[in-house]
Order: structure tokens, then sequence, then C-alpha cells
């Protein structure tokens, strides 16, 4: 009783909001999916992992749960009188009380019955812009966190999982499912996974030598092959353990427009910082260091003559490219010149 009471008084819109609506949407999905007709044991401990993470998933669980409890026999009719009966009886603070108890019930069986009852869509896509950051949760329960200028598209069926990265870059917390597993499509790669987490980025069409594709696995498991439609890209299917990044560069053979170059084990920390809002460069060029942050904003930086060969090293915050330039200027005794669509680094 007390930990309901506890975690009604944490709702209170009265209150600082302490629960991110991300958070809210994923523990909607477990108590649909622990409520299904394929709960495991294996799930159970995936549920309990996740309540880990922080002490708003905590209450963002312990919230759905009570309403799920609450609300058992709740129908839409119900909500309709119940509404009615609420504006004649013109109590604001039982219109407060009755909303916060009733509207979040309402909202989680809707979440449920779509979760569980409707069929899964082909061809969803989700996109975001230059600087943008968002967090998709699918139907299945996985968790897509998309990077700045990404664009991917959503196609489930019985047999398999599927999702196209046609540019950009995301990170992918696969919820497990051994009967259908999930297909990244990704520069004529294809990456295979049951239930895992791993990051993909791929680049759009480019000069060779370029990289074309970068595929970082956090945790678990997976296979990259090549594409069935894109012939032999990869000369063996590469089978990858946690912590590595296998890095794919354009070729300059029109048959073969990407190949395998290396393998190597990253600072996992530096490969997420973007989704702190950060980049970490480690005595990069600064050149390489502008391309990065371009990613993130809308005036782009330029580099003229030489001034890109000098090294950059540390955190920095991205979006913000003015400041960025001017530091780069104090630090190696450039210029910025401010050209309204542009910013361009100069030796003077």
């Amino acid at each position: 009783m007390k930990r309901r009471q506890a975690s009604a008084a944490a709702a209170d819109p009265e209150g600082p909001p302490l629960v991110p609506k991300d958070v809210a949407a994923e523990a909607a999905v477990w108590i649909t999916r622990l409520h299904g007709g394929h709960r495991t044991p294996q799930m159970e401990q995936e549920c309990r992992a996740w309540q880990t993470r922080s002490a708003a998933h905590r209450l963002a669980f312990e919230r759905c749960t009570d309403t799920w409890q609450d609300v058992a026999s709740l129908t839409l009719a119900g909500y309709a009188t119940a509404t009615a009966t609420r504006e004649l009886a013109g109590s604001r603070r039982a219109g407060r009380s009755w909303t916060r108890r009733s509207g979040l019930a309402v909202a989680l069986v809707l979440v449920a019955s779509a979760l569980a009852l409707q069929p899964l869509k082909a061809g969803d896509a989700y996109d975001t812009g230059v600087g943008e950051q968002r967090i998709v949760v699918l139907r299945d329960g996985t968790r897509l966190s998309l990077n700045t200028s990404t664009r991917i598209q959503v196609d489930f069926a019985e047999a398999q999982r599927t999702v196209k990265v046609e540019r950009g870059e995301a990170l992918f917390e696969v919820a497990k499912d051994a009967s259908r597993p999930f297909v990244v499509h990704a520069a004529g790669t294809e990456v295979v996974a049951t239930g895992t987490a791993f990051l993909v980025q791929a680049s759009p069409a480019a000069k060779p030598g370029d990289q074309a594709l970068a595929v970082t696995l956090v945790e678990g498991q997976v296979v990259v092959r090549s594409a069935a439609s894109e012939g032999r890209l990869l000369e063996k299917p590469w089978v990858m353990v946690p912590g590595q990044r296998l890095r794919l560069s354009r070729s300059d053979e029109a048959q073969r427009p990407a190949t395998a170059t290396r393998v190597d084990r990253p600072q996992m920390d530096q490969v997420l910082a973007w989704r702190r809002g950060e980049a970490h460069f480690d005595n990069v060029a600064l050149l390489e260091a502008v391309d990065e942050m371009n990613r993130y904003d809308r005036v782009p930086i330029v580099v003229s003559g030489t001034a890109g060969e000098r090294r950059v090293s540390g955190v920095v915050k991205t979006g913000d490219n003015a400041s960025f330039a001017e530091a780069m200027a104090s630090l190696h005794g450039l210029v910025v010149r401010n050209h309204g669509d542009r910013l361009e680094l100069i030796q003077p």
C-alpha cells in the first residue's frame, strides 16, 4: 500500500515530472509483454535489468503496474461515462484527481491494446533532422536511439524483423525473440541478431576510401554479412563479439561499392558520446573533427589551406559550431570568418 501511495504522490501533476516520456512508453511496453501470452523467465529477467537503469525506470514500471491492476475492467464506454459525470459535477479538485487516475489508465489501456492486438505495420519510417536525436520503441520492445540526420524504415513480418538504415546512425537494443531474427540492412550488408545491443552508422555515397558503414557491438553477438542482392561485399560473414567495431570503406570498383577494411576495438564511451550531446577527439586532424561537428549543426565549418592538418584532442559539445570554431581558432592561431551560411577557419 505504501508503494502505491508513493507512486501516486510522485505522479502528482503539480510537482516536477520525474519520468521522461520515452521511459514511460517503454514501461507500457514491458507491462504489455509481461501480460501477454509469451511470458518467459528470460523476459522477466530482462525487465528487471531494465528497471535497474535508474530510479525513473523503476517509478515508471510501478506506475504502469498500479494502473494495470486498478483498471483491469476499464472500458472506453466507462471512460466516456466517467468523463461526463466529472464534467457535470464541476469539481476542479475531483477532476484533477480523476484525471490522474483514469486518464493514465486509459492511456495505458490504449497503448497496451495497440501493442498487443494491432498487427505490425510494414514500412514504418522514422527520421531525425540535423542536430536532432530521437528514441523509438518498436512494438516488440526493441529500443532504437537515432542520432542526427538519420532515416530508417521498419518492416516486421511473422518470420523476421527488418530495419533498413538509409542514412545516419542508430543504436539498437533488440528485444530477444529467437523465432524472429532482427536484421538491419545498411550499405549493402545485413546485421543479424536475435537479442543484443549494437550501433550502426551508414554514410551516404561519397568518394572511394570514405567510410560506408561501421557496426559496433555493445553486448551480445551479431553476424555481419553481405546482403543477397548486393553480391559479395564481404568475403565471409563476420561473427562479432562485444567491444568490436567492423568498418567498411568504399571501393573504386562500380560492382563493389564497399569492401571490408578493418576490425578494431574503440572506446565504447567515446563511440556512444553522441547520446550525451558530446564528441570525443583523440589526436585527430582538425579536418576530421570538423566533419564530425558538421553532422550536428546547420551552419557548417569549412577549413582552408593547411589548417585542417592541426591536431585536436578533447571532449566538446555538439550542435554549437560557432563556439567550436572560436575555440579552434584560439588554440591554433587561426581566424574565423562568418559568411552567414558557413564558418571558415583559415590561417592568418
